[in-house]
């Protein structure tokens, strides 16, 4: 008989109810699938050869979670809607409302492993619903390719390109040089970890037309697309040294943001304000398709799976002066450099663990909870494949990615995937009700970046 196996911290903190999350990804389809397809594929898959994709969230007499294996009955697993989900001729938007009430109302039920693929044949695509129990985010992307293949080479799986996305070398630095990086970092983490803390007492951000707040999680929501050119990213990227797409996509939240409060509250709101951003950093290197694939054949389990995960928190500021709009991307390149040169995202980590271990998982939970309320916006952008890919044949059009409701009236996610990069915007539609105006921002930002990139 085996042993049952305990959660991670980070999947207890995934689990508990003020922090529950599941990750709705959802995968554009040329043609639709057919049942039977979908069925051979996800059985030949990696993805329920891994223990944790077969395994039971179970809870003992002490109240710890443990995952226990079990028997996986994949019918159970596939979720069939022949007809149209909701009105409308748009495909897109349909779907994305779909995706909204999941992200609301429909948890996983425990008395099966913790993942459904629900295939929506009337509007050609799969929704893949993993919760974020089972793995950091960019581990379960890697699982979940092993369904597809490339599009020019039926018999390999994607590949996703390398993280970073920097052309800055690394180079020896001098003594004195050293010395000042060092008293820069210690600096840069004492003032984001207090900061950290704060967020979790009483600091918050001003009041603005795209706050949230505690119980927001429960409000009705509404989700929309912005689409983005990956070469327009890289176009821009180029117009700073040093700069990545990370910085790119934290100058265009700025600048949209601000565009889209000049149209909700023109001249309201005080120069240089302050919203800030939550991202969840995943603190080791993240296993490819390769790692994944000899991790299965060595049948090693588990080991080193899990959520070893630490949060950042991102600013970013009103402005009404957008006459040069790669200042949105300087400042963004200023604040990130920051950060990536700080500790925060480790001992974000090591402040839930030491909560957890010492006070349970229901108070790390409500911690990260305060954190979230005393912010405006959650963030996340994970590299996908370069190459177009398929599955079962059939080609992928596009792939993109939301979560659970939070108390943030915005979480932002984007997902690049051969040549485009697509954010999904989730919203409470009772704060923002035109959320189509806010991608546009976000789209029209990145638009001016590039103009003034190439006259430049």
């Amino acid at each position: 008989m085996e042993i049952d196996e305990p959660l991670s911290p980070g999947g207890r903190l995934f689990v508990q109810p003020a922090t529950h999350q599941i990750i709705n990804s959802v995968f554009g389809l040329e043609q639709p699938i057919t049942l039977d397809a979908l069925r051979t594929v996800i059985s030949s898959s990696l993805l329920i050869k891994h223990p944790r994709f077969s395994s039971l969230l179970v809870t003992d007499n002490h109240g710890r979670e443990h995952w226990r294996k079990t028997e996986i009955d994949i019918n159970r697993h596939i979720i069939i809607r022949s007809n149209p989900v909701g009105e409308g001729d748009n495909d897109e938007e349909v779907v994305n409302e779909y995706l909204a009430d999941l992200t609301v109302s429909a948890p996983l039920t425990t008395d099966k492993p913790l993942w459904e693929v629900h295939l929506l044949s009337a509007h050609k695509c799969l929704v893949l619903r993993i919760h974020h129990a089972l793995g950091d985010g960019i581990s379960l992307v890697s699982l979940m390719l092993t369904l597809c293949r490339k599009l020019d080479d039926p018999e390999q799986t994607p590949t996703i390109g390398p993280l970073t996305s920097s052309t800055q070398k690394h180079k020896n630095s001098g003594t004195l040089e050293s010395i000042l990086k060092l008293v820069k970092m210690v600096w840069f983490t004492l003032v984001y970890v207090f900061e950290f803390m704060m967020r979790g007492a009483w600091v918050k951000d001003g009041k603005t037309a795209v706050r949230g707040g505690e119980g927001v999680e429960l409000w009705p929501r509404k989700l929309v697309t912005a689409k983005f050119s990956f070469e327009d990213m890289k176009t821009v990227k180029s117009a700073v040294a040093n700069a990545t797409i990370n910085d790119v996509l934290f100058g265009v939240i700025s600048s949209g943001l601000s565009k889209y409060l000049d149209s909700r509250s023109p001249d309201s709101l005080p120069e240089g304000l302050q919203m800030t951003g939550v991202a969840l950093v995943n603190l080791r290197p993240s296993p490819g398709l390769q790692d994944i694939k000899e991790l299965m054949k060595k049948n090693a389990g588990t080991a080193g799976w899990g959520n070893k995960v630490g949060i950042v928190l991102l600013p970013v500021y009103y402005h009404r002066n957008r006459s040069d709009p790669l200042q949105y991307l300087k400042r963004a390149k200023m604040m990130m450099d920051r950060k990536k040169l700080s500790m925060e995202a480790f001992l974000s980590h090591q402040i839930g663990y030491f909560v957890m271990k010492y006070f349970g998982a229901k108070v790390a939970s409500l911690l990260e909870y305060k954190v979230i309320c005393n912010t405006s916006f959650t963030i996340s952008n994970v590299v996908g494949p370069r190459e177009e890919i398929t599955v079962t044949g059939i080609p992928i059009t596009y792939m993109r990615a939301t979560s659970s409701s939070l108390p943030h009236a915005i979480t932002m996610h984007m997902v690049s995937y051969a040549g485009k990069a697509d954010m999904q915007i989730l919203v409470a539609k009772d704060i923002i009700p035109d959320p189509e105006k806010l991608a546009k921002c976000f789209e029209d930002a990145l638009l001016e970046m590039k103009q003034h990139a190439v006259q430049t």
